[in-house]
């Protein structure tokens, strides 16, 4: 077993008391029946000594154990672990969450990684206690019997939704690892939809608590209109998506007693369904563990009110990284709402319509269109449009690649005139997804520091006691101003 974040005594006073702060945060093998379980597992506890503790599920899998299908491993929150304690084995996981190594192999990927394939397999097995490829195939087999339960998509739909390069192969995997067939493991279906044109509707789960109000707060006056839709009343968000060229969009709600979001999906692409899953996760930042990030920011006496009052704050992400930045250079020094309204006159004048007569009408325009449209129809000041269309041809011309290692999209970024330190750091937040972003310049932070503590101290210096969960400082200092 690789190193773990805590001692095998925590964890196993964690498995006695079933604490479900610690799902998804490491696994229970079992020698005596050759299974493994999530620490909240209802069965009846095994002896201390006939259990192994697992970092990851894939590193149980790797171990030769099977996943147990009482406590359903497939469906636990995703461990913050997997997020990567170093910066190569967390981009490694998000290539592979996008499907990077469902045609490929880790030499493959690691050249993607900028590192030698034995530099990258040390990493996983280090943070992992897994190979690259053993965390690909546990995502594939988790996803699989993930759709399984709670769909009733033909076999091969299942199949290759999941990544598994033939029928045959998804046949043989499943076997051999839960004993018998895929339709043995199947759930029976009542009244669920078959047609993805109407929807399909999975569970997404996430780590409680999670404050799916004060999210979805942030994300309304933020929404891109003919994009994205909230439905305060309703709790619900909704936007337009493209994936391989093809229209859909989806829905998402809480559902707070079963700790998941319910996301509907409307696609017809089968092959897109996990993708669309993964950016989900990513858009609410289902990955976080709110008890950890809580525990650091509420000894703060400038946060602590705030933590106690919203401790299951998120930090939002994005559903598309050049959609995120521009939203975020139209945002450079003007309000929220003149923002929003300039980016919905970009989808307006420029994104594709849909056949739609409903809050979702466009797409939004992606960057070649951008590139080559007129900056007097991007209906902003000259400047500001010359910086959205300067970012647009960097992607265009591969100059920007989203996909490199953070500190490398920060410098491409910086690079590109008319964005600056506020719109790199944000960026860095919201599509970068890192926890310890800080736009110590921002002017609602330093607004909110001032209230709080009655002085004008450094933002970047009293950031310093936030570390590693700087950003998700900043989203409770902005939300103090609300209050």
């Amino acid at each position: 077993m690789s190193e773990t974040l805590v001692s095998p005594s925590v964890l196993e006073r964690a498995r006695l008391s079933r604490d479900s702060r610690f799902d998804g945060r490491f696994f229970v093998g079992v020698k005596t029946t050759g299974i493994y379980c999530r620490p909240i597992c209802p069965v009846r506890l095994p002896r201390s000594e006939n259990v192994l503790f697992f970092p990851s599920a894939a590193a149980a899998q790797q171990d030769g154990y099977r996943p147990c299908l009482r406590c359903r491993p497939e469906v636990a929150p995703g461990s913050p672990a997997w997020r990567g304690t170093s910066a190569v084995v967390s981009r490694g996981l998000r290539l592979i969450s996008e499907g990077a190594m469902d045609c490929g192999n880790t030499d493959k990927l690691a050249i993607c990684l900028g590192v030698s394939g034995r530099h990258l397999r040390r990493l996983f097995q280090q943070h992992l206690g897994a190979s690259p490829a053993a965390v690909a195939r546990t995502r594939r087999i988790h996803f699989a019997k993930q759709l399984l339960d709670q769909t009733n998509l033909s076999m091969a739909e299942i199949a290759f939704s999941s990544g598994f390069g033939s029928l045959r192969r998804f046949n043989s995997t499943i076997r051999e690892l839960y004993g018998r067939s895929p339709s043995h493991l199947r759930s029976p279906m009542q009244g669920r939809h078959t047609n993805l044109d109407e929807g399909l509707s999975l569970r997404v789960p996430y780590r409680s608590p999670l404050d799916w109000g004060t999210l979805l707060g942030f994300l309304s006056p933020r929404a891109i209109p003919g994009v994205e839709h909230v439905d305060l009343a309703l709790g619900t968000y909704a936007r337009t998506i493209e994936l391989e060229g093809v229209a859909g969009r989806i829905e998402v709600q809480d559902r707070k007693e079963s700790s998941c979001l319910q996301l509907t999906i409307v696609h017809p692409l089968t092959a897109a369904i996990q993708l669309i899953v993964e950016r989900t996760r990513n858009l609410f930042d289902l990955f976080a563990d709110p008890h950890e990030i809580g525990a650091l920011l509420g000894r703060s006496s400038i946060l602590r009110e705030s933590v106690e009052r919203l401790p299951g704050l998120r930090l939002p992400g994005a559903w598309d990284p050049f959609e995120m930045t521009v939203r975020a250079i139209l945002g450079q020094q003007i309000t929220v709402a003149a923002a929003t309204t300039l980016a919905g006159r970009i989808v307006d004048r420029l994104g594709r319509k849909l056949a739609t007569n409903g809050h979702l009408t466009h797409l939004f325009p992606p960057p070649a269109v951008l590139a080559r449209a007129s900056s007097q129809n991007l209906g902003m000041p000259a400047a500001r449009a010359d910086t959205i269309q300067a970012l647009a041809r960097a992607i265009v011309e591969n100059k920007l690649d989203f996909r490199a290692a953070p500190e490398e999209v920060r410098r491409q970024l910086g690079s590109i005139r008319g964005i600056g330190p506020w719109t790199v750091e944000y960026v860095g937040m919201r599509v970068l997804g890192d926890p310890d972003a800080f736009p110590s310049t921002d002017l609602g932070v330093i607004k909110a520091i001032r209230k709080i503590t009655s002085t004008s101290a450094d933002a970047a210096l009293l950031a310093e006691q936030w570390r590693p969960w700087r950003a998700y400082a900043v989203m409770h200092l902005w939300h103090s101003l609300t209050q």
